[in-house]
């Protein structure tokens, strides 16, 4: 039997779980300001049975609690984390090709989700981890300070409006905690194929005290061999776009 207290408490805990919940989907659907928006895409069969079997051993739910990256990966490693890897691919290549290391991806949408997780299992990667949720508070609440080995933010969305220009992901205070993420010497490593968006980053970056730019001062580099070419990117550069890489470290 139930009793009085009893229900009380469990109504209370309820409260609290509903109220958490309800804050995180605030962050993903708001119309306040933020980096992404919610796209409904068709999700297929394949995806929604990927994120449903295969979510529970390679997704991470988001917490508030800081990640201890041995206990998730079963050892201890270098971890690269990618914002918004969309369908993988850049992250499931670079995780091939770099055993060595461990991946982290967060991504909002539910297809791209479904799509790197048939990736990972097809692939048989045991150093990738998959987040679907928003990557400011990822690497607010999730990822402990001067951790990471490496950052990566391919090709986000460069809202082209200058009324959207508040949207666009790399902003002062983004870089900052971007860089109290990363260990001394890390690197964060952008890339854009909108030229506009890229001498955005290259003067934001450039203002950052605490990160120094590989390249030569107000400089972009060269693409580095290892980062694999995703098809946003063979689609920009057959519509003529030019590819920018920037290539910071924390100093």
């Amino acid at each position: 039997m139930v009793t009085p207290d009893q229900f009380d408490i469990d109504q209370q805990n309820a409260t609290e779980s509903n109220n958490q919940s309800a804050a995180q989907d605030q962050r993903l659907t708001s119309q306040s300001i933020r980096s992404f928006v919610i796209r409904n895409g068709r999700l297929t069969k394949a995806q929604a049975q990927a994120i449903e079997q295969l979510l529970p051993q390679f997704g991470l739910s988001f917490s508030n609690q800081a990640l201890d990256y041995s206990a998730v990966f079963g050892r201890t490693a270098p971890v690269w984390l990618e914002i918004g890897f969309g369908n993988g691919d850049a992250l499931l290549d670079m995780a091939q090709q770099n055993p060595e290391f461990d991946f982290i991806g967060v991504e909002v949408h539910e297809p791209g989700v479904g799509q790197a997780l048939m990736g990972i299992q097809a692939r048989q990667l045991s150093n990738v981890r998959i987040v679907q949720h928003d990557a400011v508070e990822v690497l607010e609440k999730m990822i402990p300070a001067n951790s990471l080995a490496r950052v990566l933010l391919f090709f986000p969305d460069p809202w082209r409006k200058k009324r959207h220009f508040k949207r666009r992901i790399v902003q002062k205070e983004f870089l900052q905690l971007v860089s109290a993420r990363l260990a001394e010497n890390a690197i964060l490593h952008c890339a854009t194929d909108w030229e506009d968006y890229a001498h955005w980053m290259l003067e934001k970056l450039d203002q950052c005290d605490t990160l120094s730019n590989l390249a030569k001062p107000n400089d972009y580099s060269e693409r580095p061999a290892w980062r694999t070419q995703t098809r946003f990117e063979q689609r920009g550069i057959r519509l003529g776009h030019k590819v920018y890489d920037l290539l910071y470290a924390r100093c």
